[in-house]
C-alpha cells in the first residue's frame, strides 16, 4: 500500500509496507507478539460497554441507529424477496456482545459471537443466556473465544458477517486472509458489513492497543485483494466531532448490479 502514514507520537511512515515491516518484522516474525499485546491491553479493559467503547459509552445509541438504517436496507435489498426460514448472522469482534443485543438479535434467529478476550465474551454469554431472551426465535447460538486471524466461518451458514472496531487490530495479510476464508461462510445472498473508523488520509498507529486506523483508500485496496465488491457505503452521523469518521462497508463476493453513490468523509478513536 502507498499511502503514507503516521503513529499517535508523530512518527511518520513513507507507506503501510514500512511500518508492518517494523512492527511485524519483514517475514511476520514479530507478528505473535503484536496480537498478544493487542489482546493483553482490552484484558485490562472492563467489560461493560463505557469499557468496549473507549470511554465513550454514550455513542451507543446513535452508533445502533446508524448501523440498524444500514442494516435493514441492505436485508430489504438482498434478502426481501428470498424469505429464508432462518436469519442467521456472525458478530465479528462481539466484545460484550453490544451490537448483538442491541441489534442483531432483533433481526437474525440466530447470532453466533467471535472475540478473542475471554472475560468480554463471557460477559456476552451472561447477557445473552436464553432464559434472558424476549423469544427463542431469536437467541445468541455460539460464542467462539477465537482471534479472527485464525477463525474459520461455518460453509454456508450466514446471512450477514457483521464486523465493527475490530478489523484494525488485523495486519493486512491477516485482513485478506480472514475475508477470504470468511466468504465461504455466507448464503449465496449473505454479506458483510465492516464498521469502522476512518482516517482522513494514509493511517494511524496505535502502538499502545497495536491497532491501526485506515483510509477510505486503503480499505478499497484490501478489500480488492479480497475479491470483495462494494455494495453500499455511508458515513455514521451523530458521533463526537473529535472522533475519527466512522464508515460502514456493505460488501459482496459478486460485482453488484448498480453503482453505489459514494459519500465524503469528515473525522478519534473509539477502541
Amino acid at each position: 500500500m502507498e499511502v503514507g502514514g503516521s503513529d499517535a507520537e508523530g512518527r511518520e511512515y513513507r507507506n503501510a509496507k514500512e511500518m508492518w515491516r517494523e512492527e511485524i518484522g519483514e517475514g511476520g516474525e514479530n507478528k505473535k507478539e503484536w496480537y498478544q499485546k493487542g489482546v493483553g491491553y482490552w484484558e485490562g479493559i472492563e467489560a461493560s460497554v463505557d469499557g468496549v467503547l473507549g470511554g465513550y459509552g454514550h455513542v451507543n445509541d446513535p452508533d445502533v441507529k446508524g448501523s440498524e438504517a444500514f442494516l435493514k436496507a441492505l436485508l430489504a435489498n438482498r434478502i426481501g424477496g428470498v424469505r429464508p426460514n432462518n436469519l442467521v448472522a456472525l458478530d465479528c469482534g462481539s466484545g460484550i456482545g453490544r451490537v448483538t443485543g442491541n441489534l442483531l438479535l432483533r433481526y437474525f434467529n440466530e447470532v453466533d459471537l467471535v472475540e478473542p478476550v475471554s472475560h468480554f465474551l463471557e460477559a456476552a454469554r451472561e447477557k445473552l443466556a436464553p432464559e434472558k431472551c424476549i423469544t427463542n426465535m431469536h437467541r445468541a447460538v455460539n460464542f467462539y473465544c477465537v482471534p479472527l486471524q485464525e477463525f474459520t466461518p461455518e460453509v454456508g451458514r450466514y446471512d450477514v458477517i457483521w464486523v465493527q472496531w475490530c478489523i484494525g487490530h488485523l495486519a493486512d495479510d491477516d485482513f485478506v486472509a480472514f475475508f477470504k476464508r470468511a466468504k465461504a461462510g455466507l448464503k449465496p445472498h449473505g454479506f458483510f458489513v465492516l464498521k469502522e473508523n476512518v482516517a482522513k488520509d494514509g493511517f494511524l498507529l496505535d502502538k499502545e492497543d497495536k491497532s491501526i486506523t485506515r483510509c477510505d483508500l486503503y480499505f478499497k485496496e484490501l478489500f480488492n485483494q479480497c475479491g470483495l465488491h462494494l455494495l453500499q457505503t455511508k458515513v455514521q452521523r451523530g458521533l463526537p466531532k473529535e472522533l475519527f469518521a466512522v464508515r460502514m462497508y456493505a460488501l459482496v463476493t459478486n460485482t453488484p448490479k448498480t453503482k453505489i453513490r459514494m459519500q465524503s468523509n469528515s473525522p478519534a478513536i473509539i477502541k
